[in-house]
């Protein structure tokens, strides 16, 4: 079992490659390469120090849903995070990339909650119970980041560095589940009009739906269940990619509009 100590030195050392946006070495040598309650304890130790600067939990994030993308980072299995009102840049234009390290870019389906997922039993929460929580649907374009230099990450790494994320733009072209079936729709996502990344709703645990309800059953055992009001960020439809200052990113996710954003230093 990872002693304290090493959670802490965890938490340091990827808080400081935040702060000062210079990569950090993996920290799986401090807490090991498949000790999730130790990765999921630096996690809270990072988001904890953020909420105590003044920062508000809006949502989660799935990451790691897509075959494409667990074979990028050399992951075998689904991870979340939490997402953070100061990481919502959707209104932004341009939007600055200060705060980032080693960004990549991908495209999904997110989902506003209406209601709380939090029933007394786990095996209340089934792919029918977490379709009636979701408010609408959302296109969205997460701006994934790693503090861990080259990308060099295990599952315990991506974990630890709240599933590696960065900043995150959501449409405002709003789908009820009625207007959009989420494992159905085609992604495509281009920078600066070329196309880079595609994919389906299927690529995503089968179906954006399936994700969300395997967040909220992970949720529920962390204690910390889905709540009316989130956004969900579901996972890659396809492969993320890298981008940089200057580029204009697009994302057409078939039943929305298409979501742009535009990058600067």
């Amino acid at each position: 079992m990872t002693s304290d100590d090493a959670v802490a030195a965890a938490v340091a050392r990827l808080a400081d490659a935040l702060e000062t946006r210079v990569p950090c070495p993996p920290v799986r040598d401090l807490i090991g390469t498949d000790d999730l309650a130790a990765a999921y304890a630096v996690q809270q130790g990072l988001v904890q120090a953020r909420l105590a600067a003044g920062a508000s939990v809006v949502g989660r994030k799935i990451g790691a849903t897509s075959v494409a993308v667990q074979q990028q980072l050399g992951v075998d299995q689904p991870d979340f995070g939490y997402l953070l009102d100061e990481m919502d840049v959707s209104r932004d234009d341009p939007v600055s990339m200060v705060r980032l390290v080693q960004p990549r870019v991908e495209a999904e389906v997110a989902f506003v909650l209406a209601s709380d997922v939090d029933p007394g039993d786990e095996a209340d929460i089934t792919l029918a119970a977490v379709r009636d929580a979701v408010e609408v649907a959302l296109p969205a374009l997460e701006i994934v980041d790693s503090r861990i230099a080259d990308w060099d990450i295990g599952f315990t790494d991506t974990v630890a560095d709240n599933a590696s994320s960065g900043l995150y733009v959501v449409g405002s072209d709003a789908r009820s589940l009625d207007e959009v079936e989420p494992r159905e729709v085609a992604m495509s996502l281009r920078i600066n009009g070329e196309e880079r990344s595609s994919g389906t709703g299927a690529a995503c645990l089968g179906d954006p739906l399936e994700a969300l309800r395997w967040l909220a059953v992970q949720a529920h055992r962390f204690g910390d269940p889905l709540r009316a009001g989130h956004l969900v960020l579901s996972g890659a439809l396809g492969p993320f990619v890298p981008f940089g200052a200057g580029d204009v990113v697009e994302a057409s996710i078939s039943g929305f509009d298409t979501l742009t954003a535009r990058f600067v230093d």
